[in-house]
């Protein structure tokens, strides 16, 4: 385990539009408002066939192949997520969320784009003074958060 305290730091409220897309505009927002680590918080609609990584489809040779799932319907969604920079400094948001329509529900992370249907609501909480940043993980092909 590697862990670093963390302050406090502003506190935003959202509201998505339709059409706006997870995780783009949390992270445009973070860039413009000079975001660089946050905890982020989400609830709203997702429209029909949006992608969500579901899990690991196999796992060869070390190499871990996602399984993507289109989302069959509109759905109501909830998620919770963080916000690190990358090797060049950028923001990156790590959300997943459960999606559900009826009596199905799929949950996963939004990397590939997550449209909103109707509206979404977000707080993001910034976090301040720490260690922590994603780096690029050989073995699992993954930006892991790293605590230096």
């Amino acid at each position: 385990m590697e862990y670093t305290q963390v302050e406090r730091g502003r506190i935003y409220a959202l509201r998505l539009e339709e059409g706006d897309e997870l995780p783009e505009t949390i992270e445009e927002l973070a860039k413009m408002e000079n975001i660089s680590s946050a905890l982020v918080l989400f609830l709203g609609g997702a429209e029909k066939g949006s992608q969500v990584v579901a899990g690991p489809e196999s796992i060869e040779d070390s190499k871990i192949e996602p399984e993507v799932k289109k989302l069959p319907e509109i759905s109501e969604a909830a998620g919770f997520g963080t916000i690190f920079p990358d090797e060049d400094d950028e923001p990156v948001l790590h959300l997943h969320a459960a999606f559900g329509h009826g009596e199905e529900t799929i949950t996963g992370c939004t990397r590939r784009g997550v449209p909103i249907w109707l509206t979404g609501e977000v707080i993001i909480m910034e976090l301040l003074n720490h260690s922590a940043s994603r780096q690029p993980d050989e073995e699992s092909g993954f930006d892991l958060l790293n605590i230096h």
